[in-house]
C-alpha cells in the first residue's frame, strides 16, 4: 500500500472516511474528497491527507476537482466513487438534471471519465459504490436512467444505483484491456448518518426505532470492508473486473445491467449530455 494514490469521494463521513482511516494506516497515500469543508479538512487533518472539497449538485465543481487532481497527482492508483445521496424531495440542480441522478451517477460518471487518460496511463483500478436497491427496479428503459424527475425518492435513487453497475460493466469493457480495472459494490445496510443527512424519515424511523434492523445493518467500519478489500488487492488475482460485490463475492445484479447494449448507450447518451 505504501506510496499509492487512493483518491474517495465522500470521504468526509460515513463508510468513506472508515475506508480512508484504514487505507491511510496501511500506508496508502489518501486523497479525501467531501462536500462540507470543515468535515473534509477535518478527516484530512486527523489523516495527515490532501483534501478537496466539491459539491456533486453542480458539475463546473466536478470539472474543477478533476483538473485539480489531475495537475496534482502524476499517478491515481485507485478512484473509489463512493459520494452519494438520497434526498426526499425531486428537485433541479443548477445544471438542469434531476438532483439525485447528477449526485449519484452524473457526477462520478464526469469525474472518472474527465480522469480518463490519467487512469489509464496509471493501470489505475475503478471503484463504484452502489446499493442492492438497484435489483428491485423491474424493469427499465434508457429513458428511464437518463431522467428520473416526478420519481419517487427511493425510485429515482434505486434507477441512480442501476446506472452505476452499467457504468462499471461498460467502463471494464471499453478500457480494461488498456490495463484499468473496475468493480461496484453494495456496502449493507449501513448505521450512519446518511439517513439523517437526506431527511428520510423512513431511514431515521429505521435507524432510531427498530430494534431489529440493527441486526441487519453494518458500522461504518464493517461497510467499508469491501471498499478497502477492493481498493488494496490485486484485480484479476483476488477479484474480478467488471462485476457487482456484495459480501465480498460476485453477487447477482439486476438482469438488464447484463445488457451490453443498454451499458452502452448509456454511456455515450451520458457523455454527449454532460461531456
Amino acid at each position: 500500500m505504501a506510496r499509492r494514490t487512493i483518491v474517495i469521494t465522500g470521504a468526509s463521513d460515513g463508510l468513506g472516511a472508515a475506508a480512508a482511516r484504514r487505507l491511510r494506516r496501511g500506508g496508502a497515500n489518501v486523497v479525501v474528497v467531501g462536500r462540507s469543508h470543515s468535515k473534509t479538512a477535518a478527516v484530512a487533518a486527523e489523516l495527515d491527507a490532501d483534501h478537496f472539497v466539491a459539491d456533486f449538485a453542480d458539475l463546473s465543481a466536478v470539472r474543477a476537482l478533476a483538473d485539480e487532481i489531475g495537475s496534482r497527482y502524476p499517478r491515481i492508483d485507485v478512484l473509489a466513487n463512493n459520494a452519494g445521496g438520497l434526498f426526499t424531495k425531486s428537485q433541479r440542480t443548477g445544471d438542469g438534471h434531476e438532483m439525485t441522478l447528477q449526485v449519484n451517477y452524473l457526477a462520478p460518471f464526469l469525474l472518472t471519465t474527465r480522469l480518463m487518460d490519467l487512469l489509464v496511463d496509471s493501470r489505475a483500478t475503478v471503484v463504484n459504490t452502489t446499493s442492492s436497491s438497484h435489483r428491485l427496479v423491474p424493469r427499465v428503459s434508457i429513458t428511464d436512467l437518463e431522467d428520473t424527475t416526478g420519481r419517487r425518492p427511493s425510485s429515482a435513487y434505486a434507477l441512480t444505483k442501476l446506472a452505476i453497475v452499467l457504468f462499471t460493466r461498460e467502463l471494464h469493457r471499453r478500457y480494461h484491456a488498456r490495463g484499468l480495472s473496475a468493480a461496484t459494490f453494495h456496502p449493507g445496510y449501513v448505521n450512519s448518518n446518511f439517513g439523517d443527512a437526506s431527511g428520510s424519515r423512513f431511514l431515521v424511523f429505521m435507524k432510531y426505532r427498530v430494534p431489529l434492523a440493527v441486526r441487519f445493518t453494518a458500522t461504518v467500519d464493517e461497510a467499508a470492508d469491501q471498499l478497502v478489500w477492493l481498493a488494496s488487492s490485486a484485480p484479476g488475482v483476488d477479484w474480478t473486473s467488471g462485476e457487482y460485490y456484495s459480501k465480498g463475492k460476485v453477487a447477482r445484479a439486476n438482469r438488464a445491467t447484463y445488457d451490453p447494449a443498454l451499458a452502452r448507450e448509456l454511456w455515450d447518451r451520458t457523455l454527449a449530455k454532460i461531456g
